[in-house]
């Protein structure tokens, strides 16, 4: 059964001291192991203040009282979980084996950092027929959730990202994942984008790229095949083609770094043929996505 998981069998030792990392503010309402903005009943103390009427008299500090001859509460820090979501990009774009292969080692690996420390993982992934996402909390779910990602075994959903997005995303998530090539237009980014801080507070586009779409080596007189469409095309892939390419590629990705900066939006390129570990131990452990 090992052998049909997506992830190898050390792999959960290796990540299972990593968690992720947000300052933005928590948003479950259920006890966690994260430091909140609010004040409850954790033992990190925060500060003083004076007693009004209604509060807990347990609270008072009665070693102040002596001291002072006024009544002070202790306030301590609340500890809330974090609600992490990811977004898996099925289009077809994400077809190729080494890239969805890839895509899906980085969605399992995140979900179960999550689900190994007190903190709520959501997961969904686009398909024509909406579905509940996969929700739950606690390491007890690791083994399910690392099955639910590897029983995806295609990526064949071929309508719109962005709409598709809007059906499969919750509204209460501390921090989003969306793990995309980001191969679709950039006028359709745009309406997903800028709609995305009423689902998080805290952003990230994890964008799969293979060696092979960053500098394609052809010659010749090849065919090639369009994932999303289906259509095939006969080209001479002579130096203008191949500059023409890669002129359209530069401009795509510069406009997309551009537009998530625009929204407020994280990106981070992963490359498949840099490995898993690469990726995670160097490009999110660096850009502090992850700790």
């Amino acid at each position: 059964m090992t052998q049909k998981l997506l992830l190898p069998e050390d792999w959960l030792a290796k990540i299972s001291r990593f968690q992720v990392a947000t300052a933005s503010k928590l948003r479950g309402q259920h006890k966690g192991s994260h430091r909140s903005q609010r004040f409850g009943a954790s033992l990190d103390f925060s500060d003083f203040r004076e007693y009004h009427l209604g509060d807990d008299v347990r609270q008072v500090d009665w070693n102040v009282f002596a001291r002072t001859d006024k009544y002070f509460i202790k306030r301590f820090l609340d500890e809330q979980e974090m609600r992490v979501h990811i977004l898996l990009d099925t289009t077809k774009s994400m077809g190729d084996q080494a890239k969805w292969t890839f895509a899906r080692q980085i969605v399992t690996s995140l979900g179960l950092m999550v689900l190994g420390r007190d903190d709520r993982l959501s997961f969904s992934f686009l398909q024509d027929e909406v579905k509940p996402p996969f929700r739950r909390k606690g390491a007890m779910y690791r083994r399910a959730f690392l099955q639910v990602v590897t029983e995806i075994e295609q990526a064949t959903y071929t309508n719109s990202f962005a709409q598709g997005a809007f059906k499969a995303l919750p509204k209460d998530s501390t921090v989003l994942f969306i793990v995309t090539d980001g191969l679709e237009p950039i006028e359709e980014w745009e309406q997903l984008l800028k709609r995305l801080p009423r689902f998080a507070g805290d952003v990230r586009i994890l964008q799969i790229v293979t060696q092979e779409e960053i500098a394609p080596e052809y010659t010749g007189d090849v065919r090639l095949l369009d994932r999303e469409t289906g259509r095939d095309v006969n080209v001479t892939m002579s130096s203008k083609v191949l500059d023409t390419y890669m002129a359209r590629r530069v401009l795509h990705e510069e406009e997309f770094e551009a537009i998530c900066r625009r929204f407020g939006v994280r990106q981070l390129q992963l490359k498949v043929e840099d490995g898993l570990q690469h990726a995670i131990f160097q490009q999110l452990l660096k850009a502090h996505w992850i700790r």
